[in-house]
């Protein structure tokens, strides 16, 4: 598996890879996995996270963490955010979005540490504790999976939208901040789907190590205009709670993730790669 953190951004961690450098390289990726992973679970040990499930629940499946991941992992989805922008894909669609966007079949090959947090075993119980169910990564196939959005033009933005399933269960998103030198602002609106409640407006930033984790058939949301000199990465996971999908609804969701975020060539030819 690769590594979770970089050796930038785990000294401790590269010295001990430089020393064994002839050594299994599975075995030096554990290594270097498992010394991420233990970082992650002291910071998630701080958190109140009785109070956060709670929070979730109350929230219509929605909650914000500011200061979620330790500074060294947010260095490492720094680093990787800045290998993988060379295969970045930008698309327009009036009306709803301008940006650039990498699939998860990319970072694999450019940013792997990207895709070693998200398979975290630490990180993935905290999300089952929080959803208050059993939590699946998405299949291979996704690129939608792990992905990079970069807001990097005048203007780049995204529509209200809902993060909508195509599996046969539910759908989690997990959202994090990477890079926010801008004024755009995440803006989403709770309980538009629960008659029992009155919808409510919110607005935030997300610096880097930033969380926000919610159902994505349940919050509005949308990425607000970015102005001039001004730049925005956001990285996004997405977890399943029952990982098939029709035939019908993966040619729907490829055809989407072609032509609004990631391009023909990452949809299809680099998933024939693997």
């Amino acid at each position: 598996m690769p590594p979770l953190a970089s050796s930038s951004t785990l000294d401790h961690a590269s010295h001990s890879v430089d020393a064994i450098a002839t050594a299994d390289s599975a075995a030096i990726s554990a290594a270097v996995s498992a010394t991420g992973d233990v970082l992650l679970a002291k910071q998630l040990d701080e958190f109140d996270n009785v109070g956060l499930a709670n929070a979730f629940v109350e929230q219509g499946k929605f909650v914000h963490v500011p200061h979620f991941l330790p500074e060294s992992l947010t260095q490492a989805l720094i680093d990787g955010m800045q290998a993988a922008r060379v295969d970045m894909n930008r698309n327009y669609l009036p009306g709803h979005k301008k940006g650039g966007s990498v699939s998860r079949h990319t970072i694999d090959t450019l940013a792997p540490a990207i895709a070693t947090l998200y398979r975290s075993p630490t990180l993935i119980a905290w999300l089952e504790k929080m959803a208050g169910e059993k939590l699946m990564p998405s299949p291979e196939t996704d690129p939608h999976a792990y992905a990079l959005y970069f807001y990097t033009e005048p203007g780049d933005h995204i529509g209200w939208h809902y993060d909508t399933s195509y599996y046969k269960g539910r759908r989690y998103t997990v959202l994090l901040g990477v890079l926010d030198r801008s004024s755009a602002k995440l803006e989403y609106k709770l309980h538009t789907r629960d008659a029992a409640r009155a919808p409510v407006d919110g607005s935030i930033g997300l610096n880097p190590g930033a969380l926000v984790f919610f159902d994505g058939d349940q919050l509005s949301h949308r990425i607000t205009p970015l102005g001039v000199g001004e730049e925005r990465v956001s990285l996004t996971f997405e977890y399943v709670t029952d990982p098939t999908m029709g035939a019908w609804q993966r040619f729907i969701s490829n055809m989407k993730d072609a032509v609004a975020y990631f391009g023909f060539r990452q949809v299809f030819s680099l998933r024939r790669k693997k």
